[in-house]
C-alpha cells in the first residue's frame, strides 16, 4: 500500500474563464473542486493507476469537513487528524483566451504542538501498513523545519520506503533522515550541495554528492526536457512526447505517485521512470488536478524515451 503525507491540506478550486483581467469584475464560467495539497495529488493518481493508497495528513474546520467528503467522492481512504483549524483554499483561474494559468495560494493555518502530536501517533500506525511513504509540499506555521525527518526517521527504522518532495528549509534539515527519493528542481539542487549546476553535467555531479550521502533516488525536474535520475543502478535521462498543455498544476506530484507506485510493484528503474514521466505527462492534458485518462497515458507510454547517460 501507498500511504501519502500532506499537512498542508487544500479545498482546490479550479476556475475557467473565457478571459481574466486585473482591476475589473470577472465571471468565471465553471469551478471544479477538489480536495487538494500535494500529497492528496499523489494520492489520487496512484488510486487511478490501480494501487491501494491511504490518504493521511491534518484538516480543520469546516473546510476540512468539506475536504473529507470531497476525498471521499474521488473513493480514497483518508487519515487525517483534525487540528481545529480552518484547511486553507486555493485557486487556481485558467484564461481560456491565452491557455495562462494564474494560481492564489493561502497559507496553510499555524498548527499546535498538540495537533502535531496527535498526527504522529496516527502516522506510526499508517506506516505499520504501507510499503511506500510519499511526504508532500510545504509544512504550515508551527510545524518544525524537521519534522519531515522525523517522519522519515520513522517509516524508515520499520522498513519502508520514503519519498520526499518539499522545499526549503523543510528539504534541507531532511534530508539528513535518508528518505528513499527526492524530487529537487536544480535550483534546489544547487542549494543543498552549493554546486552551481549550470550544466547538465554539473546537475549530474550535483546529484551524485547527494547520492553518495545515503539517498538512493535523486530525481531531477527538467520541465518540457524531462528529469534526470541518479540512482545506484547509473544515471538516466526520459523523455516525453511533446504536448499541448492544458493544466500544469499536480505534474510534479503526479511524477511522484508514478514512482511510488513503481517501488511498490518492484518494477525495474527504467520501467518506473517511464512511467512516472508519463502519468505527470498525462495530468497536464486533464483539467482537474492529480488525475489523467488512461487513453492519454497509454500514448505518452508508447512515445517516453528513458536513455541511460
Amino acid at each position: 500500500m501507498i500511504t501519502t503525507v500532506t499537512l498542508n491540506t487544500a479545498i482546490d478550486q479550479l476556475y475557467k474563464m473565457d478571459s481574466c483581467r486585473t482591476g475589473s469584475v470577472n465571471r468565471v464560467k465553471s469551478c471544479i473542486k477538489t480536495a487538494g495539497g500535494k500529497g492528496v495529488n499523489v494520492a489520487r493518481v496512484a488510486s487511478l493507476a490501480g494501487e491501494k493508497v491511504l490518504a493521511a495528513g491534518i484538516v480543520g474546520g469546516f473546510h476540512g469537513a468539506y475536504f473529507r467528503s470531497l476525498l471521499a467522492q474521488d473513493g480514497i481512504e483518508g487519515c487525517f487528524t483534525d487540528s481545529g483549524a480552518e484547511t486553507r483554499c486555493c485557486i487556481n483561474v485558467r484564461d481560456e483566451s491565452t491557455g495562462e494559468h494564474t494560481e492564489f495560494l493561502e497559507p496553510g493555518a499555524r498548527l499546535t504542538e498538540s495537533a502535531l502530536e496527535d498526527f504522529y501517533r496516527a502516522y506510526l500506525q499508517c506506516v505499520e501498513t504501507s510499503d511506500v511513504i510519499t511526504i508532500s509540499g510545504s509544512v504550515p506555521a508551527g510545524t518544525p523545519a524537521g519534522y519531515y525527518g522525523k517522519l522519515i526517521a520513522a517509516a524508515k527504522s520499520a522498513g519502508k520506503r520514503v519519498i520526499l518532495d518539499t522545499s526549503g528549509a523543510a528539504l534541507r534539515e531532511s534530508i539528513a533522515a535518508k528518505p528513499t527519493m527526492i524530487k529537487p528542481n536544480a535550483d534546489e539542487i544547487r542549494q543543498l550541495t552549493g554546486i552551481a549546476a549550470a550544466s547538465r553535467g554539473e546537475l549530474i555531479e550535483a546529484a551524485k554528492k547527494l547520492h553518495d550521502g545515503g539517498i538512493e533516488l535523486i530525481v531531477i525536474s527538467l520541465g518540457g526536457d524531462g528529469a534526470l535520475v541518479v540512482s545506484d543502478e547509473g544515471v538516466f535521462q526520459g523523455v516525453c512526447p511533446k504536448i499541448e498543455v492544458v493544466n500544469t498544476v499536480g505534474c510534479g506530484d503526479s511524477m511522484v505517485a508514478g514512482f511510488a507506485v513503481g517501488m511498490v510493484r518492484n518494477a525495474p528503474l527504467e520501467e518506473t521512470i517511464r512511467f512516472a514521466l508519463s502519468v505527470a505527462s498525462a495530468n497536464a492534458l486533464h483539467e482537474k488536478t492529480g488525475c489523467f485518462r488512461e487513453d492519454d497515458l497509454k500514448r505518452l507510454l508508447s512515445g517516453t524515451v528513458v536513455n541511460r547517460l
